[in-house]
């Protein structure tokens, strides 16, 4: 693919910070506390766990990418190590990750609008329905071309972190004056490694994301430099951000407050700071969860355009609009997120929302994995071999994901491995149709 076929379509580092950014500052950070706050000091553990693990992974991905700048990470990182079938089944694993944040993203959005709108926390049918209408509102959008997402992303990141700095910044103030509550771990679980391990897989859906300058490859200005940098920058002032923020909201507001909240940052601004604050802020964070919704649009139809140019899928998921985008691809991917909002919105928002976190990040878990094992074999087989610590980060990284993959449970680590075996047969086929057309 070279320039040609995307022109004036290219992204360059700011754009690809707020990407990255965007897509990991979502629905996790205004959500994840309502979730983490039985857990106590296991959530305050975890968020570390997955920081620490999260930014082992992108040194190695800013490592890779700068070794393969070019293409569709999901693929070429598994390519280049173990060959194309490992290359189709982590890109598909990914894209399927991607739809399915897409929807969770969509119930994020109708969640926090419920602090303003009440009606919505009841869910049904026209609830889902307005969560499938932002799902096409933002594939419209990405529509009319990569530039067009990427100014979308600036905006939506910006508004965003008003809400999770506003948080540290109310904290500061109410430690100053003394009016902060006292913080209480009083009913949480007792810390041990398999609440920890249940934070940190949880913790880690607020993460998921820092890589998506590296998905983007082929869509970025001078990729060998500019997706490293902005990988780095993602993760590391996300990370930073999070701690900070979420763990704050979870110490000052009581137990009993945020499992009652489908909208944790407004409830903590609504109890500490006012009424109007925590509704302005349920927006705010509506705006989050739908700016990192665009951001993962952009990235679902990416995987399936650079696997139908690769031969793997059929050539009509290659096919561009005059906006270089490939429009077969958004269409058919929004479709699966909008299935599959609707089909399971009878779990209620709090269950939907923890089930589809679990099965999407041990899905996205799996280019993680792969990732690093990558990372270990092309690294280790050159002739200039890693450093130590490269190699440490790198296992790291690798047990890491191991680890978050068994803390998301059985049933949605089986649903992962499901999903992603369901990629077999598409492999198989396109493969046998390859060597016929030979």
């Amino acid at each position: 693919m070279t320039d040609n076929e995307r022109p004036g379509q290219k992204l360059g580092l700011l754009m690809c910070v707020a990407l990255g950014m965007g897509n990991m500052i979502g629905s996790g950070v205004f959500l994840l506390p309502r979730d983490l706050a039985p857990l106590g000091w296991n959530a305050i553990i975890g968020w570390g766990v997955s920081i620490a693990g999260t930014l082992c992974l992108a040194v190695v991905f800013a490592r890779l990418a700068r070794r393969l700048p070019t293409g569709c990470a999901t693929y070429t990182y598994a390519a280049a190590a173990f060959g194309p079938g490992t290359g189709f089944i982590v890109a598909w694993s990914y894209w399927i990750s991607c739809w399915t944040v897409v929807a969770t993203l969509a119930v994020a959005a109708i969640s926090n609008l419920s602090i303003l709108a009440p009606s919505l926390a009841t869910g049904g049918a026209t609830t889902a329905l307005i969560a499938i209408g932002f799902i096409w509102l933002f594939t419209l959008v990405n529509l009319l071309g990569v530039r067009r997402a990427g100014g979308t992303q600036l905006v939506t990141l910006g508004l965003k972190l008003i809400p999770v700095v506003g948080a540290i910044l109310v904290a500061l103030w109410l430690f100053a004056t003394g009016d902060a509550p006292v913080p209480t771990m009083a009913g949480t679980q007792p810390v041990s490694l398999d609440n920890i391990g249940g934070a940190a897989t949880l913790t880690l859906f607020a993460l998921l994301g820092f890589e998506s300058a590296c998905v983007v490859g082929d869509r970025v200005r001078d990729p060998e430099r500019t997706v490293p940098r902005a990988t780095l920058i993602a993760a590391a002032a996300t990370g930073l951000l999070y701690l900070l923020s979420c763990t704050t909201v979870t110490l000052l507001l009581p137990l009993e407050t945020l499992e009652a909240s489908n909208a944790a940052y407004a409830t903590f601004f609504g109890t500490l700071v006012g009424p109007g604050a925590g509704q302005a802020v349920a927006l705010f964070a509506a705006i989050a969860a739908l700016g990192a919704l665009n951001g993962f649009v952009l990235l679902q139809g990416e995987i399936p355009r650079d696997l139908a140019h690769r031969g793997l899928l059929p050539p009509v998921f290659a096919r561009d609009n005059r906006f270089a985008v490939p429009w077969f691809t958004q269409i058919v991917s929004s479709a699966l997120a909008s299935i599959v909002v609707y089909a399971n919105y009878a779990r209620g928002l709090a269950e939907l929302f923890k089930f589809m976190v679990l099965v999407t990040t041990s899905t996205a878990i799996i280019f993680y994995i792969v990732g690093a094992l990558a990372a270990l074999k092309l690294e280790g087989g050159g002739e200039i071999k890693a450093s130590p610590v490269f190699v440490a980060l790198t296992i790291t990284g690798f047990l890491y994901s191991c680890w978050a993959f068994y803390g998301a449970g059985w049933e949605a680590s089986l649903w992962s491995v499901g999903l992603t075996a369901a990629g077999l047969p598409i492999y198989l086929a396109m493969r046998r149709t390859i060597r016929g057309a030979a």
